[in-house]
């Protein structure tokens, strides 16, 4: 449940929107179809790799920009700055990683990309602990991007699609966890709804 934010608590999220679950299936989806799309391809060049990446990296930082006030953050507040810049950090990364399109490009910018985020969001889970819907998602998906980031530059070596599989793993573990998310709040939603009605 999440309490409305108060004037001496900044921080503090304000109620989330009722459709919420939209930005979240949004990007559950995104990261599952990067996902399949890394199982399946065998043997990815480094440019094709650059923008398969590039664009998932582009995705997700875009939905995570957009969805900033459904998820309850203001943003001029500096929890929702915090999302902002880490949305934008993947945002950049994947413009770069698509562009640029070498393994080496690839394994940091990538990575650093992801660790930003991760680290946005594990901020704002601990931060929101038992104030927000989505305080154990937030953790959840830090701790897998973070471990996703970490992971990544050490498969520099191995190729595109070593580094396509590192990547790929993470957003599919992150997918999971955002859709079973995205279910829980559509299906919450539409009970409130319910009880409103009668």
């Amino acid at each position: 449940m999440t309490l409305p934010a108060s004037p001496a608590d900044p921080a503090a999220p304000t109620a989330p929107a009722a459709d919420l679950w939209k930005p979240v299936l949004t990007r559950a989806v995104v990261a599952l179809a990067f996902g399949a799309v890394t199982v399946f391809w065998a043997s990815p060049s480094a440019s094709e790799m650059g923008w398969a990446g590039g664009l998932y990296l582009l995705a997700t930082g875009v939905t995570v920009i957009r969805g900033i006030d459904k998820f309850g953050l203001a943003a001029h507040q500096p929890a929702g700055k915090v999302l902002a810049a880490g949305g934008a950090a993947m945002t950049g990364a994947g413009v770069a990683v698509a562009l640029l399109g070498s393994e080496l490009v690839f394994g940091v910018v990538a990575a650093l990309g992801l660790g930003l985020l991760a680290a946005a969001e594990l901020y704002l889970g601990i931060l929101h602990r038992g104030r927000s819907v989505l305080s154990r998602d937030w953790l959840a998906s830090g701790v897998i991007g973070l471990g996703t980031a970490v992971a990544l530059p050490f498969f520099i070596g191995l190729g595109a699609h070593a580094l396509l599989g590192v990547a790929g793993g993470g957003a599919i573990i992150s997918g999971v966890l955002w859709i079973l998310a995205a279910l829980t709040l559509r299906h919450d939603a539409r009970s409130v709804s319910n009880e409103a009605v009668n």
